[in-house]
């Protein structure tokens, strides 16, 4: 199986099993938007309220917020997301394409790297390394050009009256800006944590690899605050988490690796910044970042807004703006590569069976009932409502037993239990593990403490 065909698999996949559905498809659909099927939500809602166990429940030293994806304009100014958050275009002058000048540098030329590079730079690489139009195979572009990655919007009921607003570029701003309340009710010391998830809008380019990039996306992100002469320690230690998260959600570590940001390639807020990236079918890419902030963002808030953002140490009586170092995790983008560790093809039979060896703490059901016949329908619900309010279990009827075992090993189910006709007489069932496929009787009464002992919860 090839890089492409994986890819091709897992799209198809997707759309067969309702993990994701191309957006608004009966009307020939949207750009670079993409919507959440059945299986879908239910994977990427797992792997949210795993991330959110993982980093905010179980510490002491973590709190949430869930702020409005609509901020006063003042705040993408003074952050300066309105003057650098930016990217350049070029467009092809056969077919009229258009793309990101850094990703079609990165796609062509292997390991290169061009964030922070101007519009001239990327001009240069373009035309010295011959870079073709990856849609037509022309050689010829237009000059890159700047664009502004933040949706502008207006808000108001008469668009002459109206003001511009901006959908949220990122999570952050909205933990800076919220410090102070947080801080005066929560009574957290430093070092401590603000968490947040939701969705996020970046007007760019994408250049069509399924959902790893849209212009609507959702992410995870932590805002650690710190004192100054502590953020080297904290840095190696949020790296260090964030690989231990890896093997919670079950992605891959093996097609993995850290690439720091070069000086030219940082961010205008940034000091340090390392990114996580995956060996996907499109080569290596982004999957997760780390970034010191230092007080770039509480010291320019503090000064346009006039507010004090300070933080009083009861120790050593002194008050000073925090650090910040800054994990970022993209849910969408943890979605795919979580697909793209758990696909699997084995021969069985003589049949190819297509499986998600999905992690268990993640997969969208954790057990699915499946009546033998259709007449042991209602004692089979029996054993359903027995497991529906503690795990999240399918009850699976249609197509003969083996059919059903398939469906259920594509959508990452890692127990079936099957009622059979014996189970009218032992009050017990037949638990197949998706991953071994071995088949084991299990007691209807002991079904509950079997697989909570299995799922280790």
């Amino acid at each position: 199986m090839t890089e492409v065909n994986l890819m091709e698999k897992i799209v198809s996949l997707c759309k067969r099993r309702g993990f994701v559905f191309p957006g608004s498809e009966i009307y020939g659909g949207l750009a670079n938007t993409w919507d959440y099927g059945p299986m879908g939500t239910a994977l990427k809602k797992n792997i949210q309220d795993a991330w959110w166990k993982f980093f905010v429940t179980d510490r002491l030293d973590m709190v949430g917020l869930d702020a409005a994806v609509l901020m006063n304009p003042k705040v993408w100014e003074v952050s300066g997301h309105v003057a650098s958050f930016n990217d350049a275009l070029v467009d092809c002058k056969k077919c009229k394409a258009r793309h990101r000048a850094d990703h079609l540098i990165e796609d062509a030329l292997d390991d290169i790297k061009v964030e922070g590079l101007e519009p001239a730079d990327l001009d240069k690489l373009i035309e010295n390394n011959k870079i073709k139009c990856p849609d037509c195979g022309a050689h010829d572009f237009t000059k890159a050009r700047v664009f502004n990655l933040l949706f502008q919007t207006l808000i108001g009921p008469v668009a002459k009256d109206s003001s511009p607003v901006y959908l949220r570029g990122e999570l952050a701003q909205s933990m800076f800006v919220n410090f102070k309340s947080i801080l005066e009710s929560s009574r957290k010391k430093l070092p401590f944590g603000i968490a947040q998830a939701g969705k996020c809008f970046r007007n760019e380019i994408t250049p069509g690899n399924f959902i790893f990039r849209t212009i609507e996306f959702d992410l995870m992100e932590l805002e650690w605050f710190i004192k100054e002469e502590e953020w080297e320690k904290w840095f190696d230690y949020w790296m260090s988490e964030m690989h231990k998260w890896l093997d919670v959600v079950g992605i891959d570590s093996k097609k993995t690796r850290v690439r720091e940001h070069d000086k030219k390639e940082l961010s205008h807020y940034s000091k340090r910044t390392a990114d996580i990236e995956f060996n996907t079918p499109f080569g290596w890419k982004e999957l997760y970042g780390c970034a010191y902030r230092t007080n770039f963002d509480l010291k320019n808030h503090q000064e346009k807004s006039g507010e004090k953002l300070e933080y009083f140490d009861p120790e050593t009586n002194e008050k000073f703006i925090p650090h910040v170092i800054e994990p970022t995790f993209g849910l969408t983008r943890s979605v795919l590569m979580v697909l793209l560790s758990a696909y699997d093809e084995e021969e069985v039979e003589g049949e190819t069976r297509v499986v998600l060896r999905l992690n268990k703490n993640v997969a969208p059901f954790k057990a699915a009932v499946l009546p033998l016949m259709t007449k042991l329908n209602a004692d089979a619900k029996q054993v359903w409502k027995k497991l529906a309010p503690h795990f999240a279990t399918d009850f699976d009827v249609t197509g003969s037993i083996g059919k059903r075992y398939r469906r259920q090993d594509e959508i990452g189910t890692p127990y079936c239990v099957t009622f059979d006709f014996d189970s009218l007489e032992d009050k017990a069932v037949t638990v197949r593990d998706r991953d071994t496929m071995k088949q084991e009787r299990v007691k209807i009464e002991s079904l509950q403490d079997y697989l909570t002992k299995n799922f280790n919860v």
